[in-house]
């Protein structure tokens, strides 16, 4: 039995329709492009370099993967600029934030191990270990640890929206962006930000409660606390 080809979608035929269908995808491509635009909006004056980072009590480092158990060439550009930072005195404490949703994967425990090896005292790190997307680990760096002021840390291609969340969240926020090599997954990743640019924005909007929120935590108080 064969079954019946798939019809064609047919254009429009008329110069009305032609132009509703041009005015419909017109309209698509501008509400795709408008997370994207807040985005910029946002982040716009809020980026630095590890060179003019304003000073600031709390550093944030995102997670970027794990390869065997240490963190990936991506994470740990994000953490040589932590550490960096810290050499400089631009800031006191790091917060490491990222997934240990399974016990065989943690990534604020690499993070850690990774910045105590390049100078970072393990008193100035604090881990969040439920730090499952960029949104979480703005509202769990405000409401759980108390951060009111940081510095992120992350790729260019994600440091905007990084910006942008944490600002919503009530982190005011300054990004840098490390370099990155323009490989596979640079590309990849700056692909998805287009789509991740999307849930953003409903992130900022609806601001729904991180996957696991938790009790309040003392860690960077108590870590600004013995570095004063």
């Amino acid at each position: 039995m064969r079954l019946p080809k798939p019809r064609r979608p047919r254009l429009p035929r008329t110069r009305a329709g032609q132009r509703r269908l041009v005015q419909a995808v017109m309209a698509g491509c501008v509400l795709a492009l408008l997370p994207a635009t807040w985005m910029y909006v946002v982040a716009g004056d809020r980026l630095r370099t590890t060179a003019d980072a304003p000073r600031t009590d709390v550093a944030v480092v995102f997670g970027a993967g794990l390869w065997d158990g240490e963190p990936s060439p991506y994470l740990a550009h994000r953490l040589d600029a932590a550490a960096e930072l810290y050499r400089a005195g631009r800031i006191e404490v790091v917060l490491v934030t990222g997934d240990n949703s399974r016990e065989e994967y943690d990534e604020p425990d690499a993070m850690r191990a990774y910045l105590t090896r390049h100078g970072v005292p393990d008193s100035r790190i604090v881990s969040d270990y439920a730090g499952f997307d960029t949104w979480d680990s703005c509202v769990r760096a405000k409401k759980i640890f108390g951060v009111d002021e940081a510095v992120l840390i992350s790729q260019g291609f994600h440091i905007r929206r990084a910006v942008a969340l944490c600002q919503e969240a009530g982190v005011a926020s300054y990004g840098v962006g490390v370099d990155a090599k323009h490989d596979a997954t640079w590309y990849y990743g700056g692909t998805r930000e287009l789509f991740a640019a999307g849930k953003a924005a409903l992130d900022a909007v609806f601001e729904p409660d991180p996957r696991f929120l938790g009790r309040q935590e003392p860690g960077v108080r108590e870590a600004l606390a013995s570095a004063r």
